[in-house]
């Protein structure tokens, strides 16, 4: 298994709606993602728009891959794109870069 941590940015001052956002993320999009093998999925955001995720999968590049593949991903990531800062033109998804793990207390 697949320990992938990961940072964003989201907008500072969009924060509270992304939060709020969150709140009742679409079935559809829970469905795509436990499909595609995203496990133990989490966000963490900090009040200055810090975005941390973290996610199990036996593999990320192909659970990403499935994301990809769904149609509601992209309804999503067009959705949200507008929250999050330094994409580059790239969907929040795109944007995502696992950080290397450096400890693992099992």
């Amino acid at each position: 298994m697949q320990r992938v941590c990961f940072l964003l940015k989201v907008r500072a001052e969009r924060a509270e709606e992304y939060r709020a956002r969150h709140v009742e993320v679409w079935q559809e999009m829970r469905d795509a993602l436990t499909a595609a093998g995203w496990r133990d999925y989490s966000l963490f955001l900090r009040e200055d728009g810090l975005l941390v995720g973290y996610l199990e999968t036996e593999d990320f590049d192909a659970a990403r891959a499935a994301m990809e593949a769904a149609d509601v991903n992209a309804r999503w990531q067009a959705e949200t794109a507008g929250f999050f800062e330094e994409l580059d033109g790239r969907r929040p998804d795109e944007a995502m870069r696992p950080l290397t793990e450096v400890f693992h207390l099992a």
